[in-house]
């Protein structure tokens, strides 16, 4: 049996009342990212995951290469990259008339292994908890599976800021272990990191009891759904492109086709939620009927089998801006807890994909933690790192929405590789991007 279906020894639970320099709450990319980086800084860190390993995490599976520095750091992309996985060295796109473009990801990046991978998350968050539960536990700390958080603890107290207010301050969880009827815990800590994807329950204590604000808004939350299949025509061997299509039927939004290596895929559809509501199918009946008698597609599929038990939805929440609102995409940092990953409304708006800001947002929560820095400061640096890119995402994804500019766009780029090429330093490039900020610059590319 292969490592990642095993399940993981994590130790004894901690007594009640325990206290710990940080808790960390969720044990996905995100989660693992802090509880990875305190613990190599020394910190005493409790480390709680919801779920039992070994369990799966619902995901279109495509690591990109922004992960694979966090990855090497936390100690993980060797290990990974002896397993089975599929290599990305490109991405195709296809618009509603059929027509494609393949955008080749950089050679270098390839060959160096950092152009991306994709993998079940059943398998990556394995290895990823697996090594940094190890790294938690070296240094003093605890980790605890199969445990639901179901309060927020504080400690009141005037607002640092000026004074004017009081304001409260997280100091703690309250955990419920081995289901509704389950013992109670309560555990004490100067920060707190929720990292526990769309339904955090930081995230709501903090978004929503706390400040009264809105967490979710269905024009900013996709609706996905997700099925493994085998034998899909044209996904054989273990590099190559993944696949994103934009189909009639779910516009806006779009199907994907993402190899996971060895002959097995992901492959999954996702739509805007409050476009979705509009329609009079969902997601699944949708899927189904693309995959039975689209004619790009019925013939790929047509000696494949789906994989019995992997059909399954979820949520997305999008960190594309939101119109009349200070803090961008939403609130997510108060006195004594950090938002990270999905927690935080963080993923891309266009491609999906949330593995990479996880990473690099569990980095920002817990170096900021480690100097002592304020909750506003959190929110302005995340937006920095990330707020560009995923503006131009969110203006990319407002733009798929139209199948004729998709058409237009997908055939321009089929006949001019000149755009192919500036479309790949647009994906791998993070100044490329700032080009999109530029219409004059945009115009001369596509019509010159």
């Amino acid at each position: 049996m292969t490592s990642w279906t095993q399940p993981i020894d994590t130790g004894k639970v901690p007594d009640s009342g325990a206290s710990f320099d940080a808790i960390i709450v969720g044990g996905g990319p995100g989660g693992s990212s802090a509880a990875g980086y305190l613990a190599m800084a020394g910190k005493r860190v409790l480390l709680i995951e919801k779920g039992i390993w070994p369990r799966d995490k619902v995901c279109g599976d495509a690591v990109g290469g922004k992960s694979l520095s966090h990855v090497k750091a936390l100690g993980v992309k060797e290990t990974l990259e002896q397993t089975p996985h599929f290599r990305v060295n490109g991405i195709l796109f296809s618009s509603p008339n059929g027509k494609e473009v393949r955008v080749a990801l950089p050679e270098e990046d390839v060959a160096r292994l950092e152009a991306g991978y994709s993998l079940p998350r059943e398998q990556f968050d394995h290895l990823l908890f697996e090594r940094v539960q190890h790294l938690v536990r070296e240094n003093g700390g605890s980790v605890i599976q199969g445990a639901d958080v179901t309060d927020v603890l504080y400690n009141d107290g005037n607002d640092p800021g000026d004074g004017s207010k009081d304001e409260r301050f997280a100091s703690g969880v309250r955990l419920r272990i081995g289901g509704r009827k389950g013992d109670i815990f309560e555990f004490h800590a100067p920060a707190v990191v929720g990292a526990a994807g769309y339904r955090c329950p930081v995230a709501t204590a903090l978004v929503v009891d706390t400040y009264s604000e809105v967490m979710v808004d269905r024009k900013h939350y996709c609706g996905g759904y997700r099925e493994y299949w085998d034998g899909v025509k044209g996904c054989e061997g273990n590099i190559g492109d993944i696949e994103i299509h934009f189909v009639d039927d779910i516009i806006p939004g779009y199907f994907w086709i993402f190899p996971l290596g060895d002959g097995r895929v992901n492959v999954g559809c996702g739509m805007v939620m409050h476009l979705m509501d509009k329609q009079s199918k969902k997601l699944k009946a949708l899927q189904r009927d693309i995959i039975l008698n689209h004619p790009q597609f019925k013939e790929r599929f047509a000696n494949a089998t789906i994989v019995e038990g992997t059909a399954k939805g979820w949520q997305l929440p999008f960190g594309s801006p939101r119109k009349k609102q200070k803090l961008q995409p939403r609130r997510m940092a108060m006195n004594g807890a950090w938002l990270v990953g999905d927690a935080a409304s963080l993923i891309d708006p266009f491609s999906g994909e949330g593995v990479g800001n996880a990473l690099v947002t569990g980095e920002i929560a817990a170096r900021h933690i480690l100097e002592g820095k304020s909750p506003m400061d959190y929110q302005m640096e995340v937006w920095d790192v990330l707020g560009k890119e995923l503006t131009n995402s969110y203006r990319m994804q407002s733009l798929s929405r139209r199948s004729w500019l998709l058409n237009w766009f997908v055939g321009k780029a089929g006949k001019k590789p000149a755009l192919q090429e500036i479309m790949t330093e647009m994906i791998a490039s993070k100044e490329a991007q700032e080009n999109l900020h530029s219409p004059w610059f945009m115009f001369k590319t596509l019509m010159f």
